[in-house]
């Protein structure tokens, strides 16, 4: 498995996250070319070799003429990468980068999203940061992104609406439920263009990630403090027998019997956005006879506090225990196969690099089942087809999620 691990021990920003894709191998020229296919002008993108601390890598300046507008809202910006002659693939991950940006703005301003106005991200240098971050991600075409914690820095950054203490409240908001670290540096080493990068594209947090390191980039700052200002970036392999956190997790438990069963829905949705590897429930019977549950979430050591903290505020437990386990996982990946009614995304689970089985995912199936007015276990039939087809060992199915 192909994985893109980020070193965020100075924090990233979004000229030195594209540096450190052209440092680990991505063509400046090629993307400078794809990058034109968004149809802006008023801009370059600059890339020279640079160096803090004795740490030399790429280090990108976007130059932006004069008299270019200075704000726009999500649905210009929308417009704009939505008419563009772009990859699809480079395009939804950009504006996925750019709604989680107005969500967090619209969460502090206390608006909705489509009221935001983006100013300094609204800007012509932070669209082609995002953009051309997205353009050097596709042509890198990892399997899984991994990040360390996250150093945000100290003191105060100038913005569009005055001095504000580092981290700033959009960076801040966007790194919720995500490991940081603080005061390394007396300047703001996370930006919120970098925060919402990490936010979309980052598949987990881990301290411990168990790679076999082939190529390192170094994306260089345009600061200097008393740690290297560089963001470093990995790409290698995952052990082919676990993944993520070297096989060392966490379990949390609750046991809860005087909560509204329809709400246990949402807990599990927050605690599986915030990071959670997996969340269920087990039916237990409780003191006095009480019918009840055993509340359990599994996760990465970094992530057990945030996720206690939302345990503790979303279900009615009053305490979370917690212990350490071990554990040896398959290596997965997800592919996408074409059926008589359409595509379908497959995940496959492979031991010591070979498929071992494949399984349709349920809500492509339901879709395709929904669109076309047919059985979803016809669809589930389509794609074991399509799977021998290729020779690939096919898992059996039913048609229920």
């Amino acid at each position: 498995m192909k994985i893109l691990y980020y070193d965020c021990s100075a924090g990233i920003s979004g000229d030195m996250h594209l540096a450190a894709l052209l440092d680990l191998g991505v063509d400046y020229d090629e993307l400078v070319l794809e990058l034109t296919g968004l149809g802006l002008g008023g801009y370059g993108v600059q890339a020279t070799r640079a160096s803090r601390k004795g740490v030399t890598g790429a280090q990108v300046r976007i130059v932006i003429e004069p008299h270019q507008p200075e704000h726009r809202n999500l649905r210009q910006i929308e417009a704009i990468i939505g008419r563009s002659s772009l990859k699809e693939a480079v395009r939804d991950r950009a504006v996925a980068v750019f709604r989680r940006l107005a969500e967090a703005e619209a969460r502090i301003h206390d608006t909705s999203p489509d009221h935001i106005h983006f100013h300094e991200v609204g800007a012509l240098d932070a669209i082609v940061d995002i953009v051309s971050g997205a353009i050097a991600l596709d042509r890198l075409n990892v399997d899984r992104i991994l990040c360390s914690p996250v150093e945000l820095g100290s003191g105060f950054v100038h913005c569009a609406h005055g001095i504000l203490p580092v981290p700033a409240p959009a960076t801040l908001e966007l790194l919720k439920g995500i490991p940081v670290t603080l005061g390394a540096t007396p300047f703001e080493t996370t930006t919120p263009t970098g925060a919402a990068l990490l936010a979309t594209i980052v598949d987990e947090f881990v301290t411990r990630p168990a790679l076999t390191i082939h190529r390192v980039g170094y994306g260089i700052g345009h600061n200097d403090g008393p740690i290297p200002n560089v963001l470093r970036a990995c790409l290698g392999e995952m052990d082919a027998t676990v993944t993520g956190e070297s096989g060392d997790l966490m379990v949390l438990e609750a046991t809860i019997d005087d909560m509204n069963p329809e709400c246990y829905d949402l807990a599990l949705e927050r605690l599986l956005a915030a990071g959670a590897n997996d969340v269920w429930l087990t039916p237990a019977l409780m003191k006095k006879n009480r019918p009840g549950v055993v509340f359990s979430v599994l996760c990465p050591p970094v992530l057990a506090p945030a996720l206690t903290e939302l345990l503790l505020i979303e279900t009615t437990t009053l305490g979370v225990r917690r212990y350490a386990v071990t554990r040896t996982a398959l290596v997965r990946e997800t592919t996408t196969v074409e059926t008589r009614y359409g595509a379908v995304a497959v995940k496959t689970a492979r031991h010591h690099g070979r498929p071992l089985r494949c399984k349709p995912e349920y809500e492509d199936c339901k879709r395709l089942a929904l669109e076309q007015g047919i059985p979803i276990h016809a669809v589930y039939a389509a794609v074991q087809t399509a799977l021998a087809a290729q020779g690939l060992p096919v898992e059996s199915v039913v048609a229920a999620p």
